[in-house]
């Protein structure tokens, strides 16, 4: 993998502001590659926009974590993770400050990336990549895009996104319905999907991609993805035709899926999720509902460990250690089969077709040492089941937050010290403000 990232440094220079557009676009290097672009001008474009999307994916999965009181981040050099984020005291979320500007700068940078790629394989010849070539790269750039823009609008909801544009075309207004920018999403892979039909798929991509690198794995990730944005639009139908058309296997391997692939190789990014057990500077450690919360029993209380000593910052305690990374190595989920079930059974319950959902939530429930549902077979009830197994299945995987709000449910999360919040959405960044 290290190989296809370290080649990207150079374009990865070409810095993104929030809104997208990215400098000198017109410098003799950017014209090259969308004029006349070689074969490797287009693999470095492949390669930057999906190393790219690991850039600030810690402070986006720590933000949202925080908020959702899944975890507590101390740090020496960072206070805000338990004042800003946590609404501590007096303090507010600051809509010009690292939390919300990086990761969602990153993201446009990555979209702004995959328009160059689309405006380069519009003048690439014949020789350089096949018209069924030429489709997959198409059909990647604008399922990333779908995705990168679903990151931002989870983060903002209400407050706003734009919906992005191609390279030189007028910015359009901020959107406040994040329904009609999540539609925006599902209108971007909807034509990923059908520019990644009947294609030939090139490019190289990392083993985060393992299983899914040609046209129909590819496919399958950009409908496992927009299974997830129906999810979030209620469309219980679309979800589950999605779900289909997708890696769903309602008996697989829940770890199946596809990820973000880091390493400690030189000129690669390694994962600064992982932080090594009982530490006393930098530490993520649960927070203590995940615990009093789960089940007995229930082998997720495996994705954090015992600390010898707890750990403590700003009122604060914690004494279980985030698992679920094991070194500076380990992936971090895109998406994968787990979800997928739980989708499945969240369609399922709002569509009415309880013994369905009833035997998905089972699937889970067993593959992690708890008896088969024996509770009510109502709607509430299953919505309920639902829920916890998605709060502990999809720990720290940047859902829980997203689903308390979706279900109206940011009122129970937990407020450990008598003066936080629990916010509902951060603020739009201030440069957007300003246009």
């Amino acid at each position: 993998m290290n190989k296809y990232f370290a080649a990207f440094i150079i374009l990865l220079s070409f810095s993104a502001c929030q809104k997208g557009e990215i400098n000198s676009l017109n410098t003799p290097v950017v014209d090259g590659i969308t004029a006349n672009p070689t074969r490797s001008d287009l693999f470095n474009l492949v390669t930057g926009a999906e190393s790219g999307m690991r850039n600030n994916l810690a402070v986006y999965l720590d933000g949202t974590g925080v908020i959702g009181r899944e975890i507590y981040r101390f740090s020496g050099a960072e206070p805000r993770y338990t004042t800003d984020l946590l609404g501590g005291g007096t303090k507010r979320l600051d809509n010009n400050t690292f939390y919300i500007t990086n990761p969602w700068g990153s993201r446009y940078q990555v979209i702004r990336q995959c328009f160059i790629l689309l405006d380069a394989i519009k003048n690439t010849q014949t020789a350089i990549a096949s018209d069924a070539q030429k489709k997959a790269f198409t059909g990647f750039a604008k399922t990333l895009i779908g995705y990168q823009l679903l990151l931002n609008i989870n983060m903002t909801d209400s407050n706003g996104a734009r919906i992005p544009v191609a390279t030189g075309a007028t910015l359009g207004p901020v959107i406040t319905d994040p329904g009609v920018v999540m539609d925006s999403v599902l209108k971007f892979l909807d034509d990923g999907k059908a520019d990644l039909t009947g294609s030939e798929v090139m490019f190289p991509l990392s083993d985060g991609f393992l299983g899914f690198k040609d046209a129909a794995g590819l496919i399958k990730f950009n409908r496992a993805l927009a299974a997830r944005v129906y999810t979030y639009r209620k469309n219980w139908a679309a979800a589950l035709t999605a779900l289909n058309e997708s890696f769903f296997d309602l008996n697989g391997a829940f770890a199946t899926g596809v990820y973000h692939a880091f390493s400690t190789n030189g000129g690669d990014l390694a994962n600064t999720m992982y932080l090594a057990p009982n530490g006393n500077g930098e530490v993520r450690v649960a927070n203590p509902s995940f615990v009093n919360d789960i089940i007995a029993g229930d082998d997720r209380i495996n994705k954090t460990a015992l600390r010898t000593s707890s750990a403590s910052q700003s009122g604060l305690t914690g004494n279980r250690d985030l698992t679920i990374w094991n070194s500076l190595n380990s992936s971090v989920s895109i998406i994968r089969n787990e979800e997928l079930i739980l989708i499945y059974a969240e369609a399922k319950i709002q569509t009415g077709a309880f013994p369905d959902a009833i035997v998905a939530l089972n699937r889970i429930r067993t593959a992690h040492n708890l008896p088969s549902y024996a509770g009510a077979i109502t709607t509430a009830a299953l919505l309920t089941e639902l829920l916890y197994n998605r709060r502990y299945s999809l720990f720290m995987e940047g859902h829980w937050w997203i689903d308390a709000r979706r279900y109206g449910l940011l009122g129970t999360l937990p407020k450990d010290r008598p003066d936080d919040d629990v916010w509902p959405r951060y603020p739009l960044p201030q440069n957007e403000s300003n246009i």
